[in-house]
């Protein structure tokens, strides 16, 4: 399954226009997508209108959004992030700590436009959506 991360679906909302968002555009029909409870936050927390929120709500939640969080997946997110600093990357925020450590532990591939992900895949083999 992929998981779409909360910097495509910001793009995908504005309606811009890069390879993230080709790919989106292509797989919504014919690919098994999903979020985390952590993206569906972050996209709503960004929607101003009440109208764009219960809108976009609804449609995000078509797809399937796995619960995160819990002891196992913050520490395997703190080990990680551990990993990483030794390695010499520095990631600036947890909850991408807390998503790419979610994909792994769980097969899924992320589709997304953030760089702070960069580290996971090449260092502890995150798969990434290439578009």
């Amino acid at each position: 399954m992929v998981i779409v991360d909360t910097t495509v679906w910001i793009d995908y909302l504005r309606g811009d226009d890069h390879p993230q968002i080709q790919w989106l555009d292509r797989a919504l029909t014919r690919q098994r997508l999903a979020l985390t409870d952590l993206i569906l936050c972050e996209v709503l927390q960004g929607i101003q209108s009440q109208a764009s929120f219960t809108n976009v709500r609804e449609e995000l939640l078509k797809f399937h959004v796995f619960e995160t969080g819990g002891r196992a997946l913050a520490i395997a997110a703190a080990e990680n992030y551990r990993i990483l600093r030794r390695r010499g990357y520095t990631v600036r925020k947890t909850i991408d700590c807390l998503i790419a450590t979610f994909c792994l532990k769980n097969g899924h591939s992320l589709l997304h436009r953030d760089h702070d992900f960069d580290p996971f895949q090449k260092v502890l083999g995150l798969q990434v959506i290439e578009a």
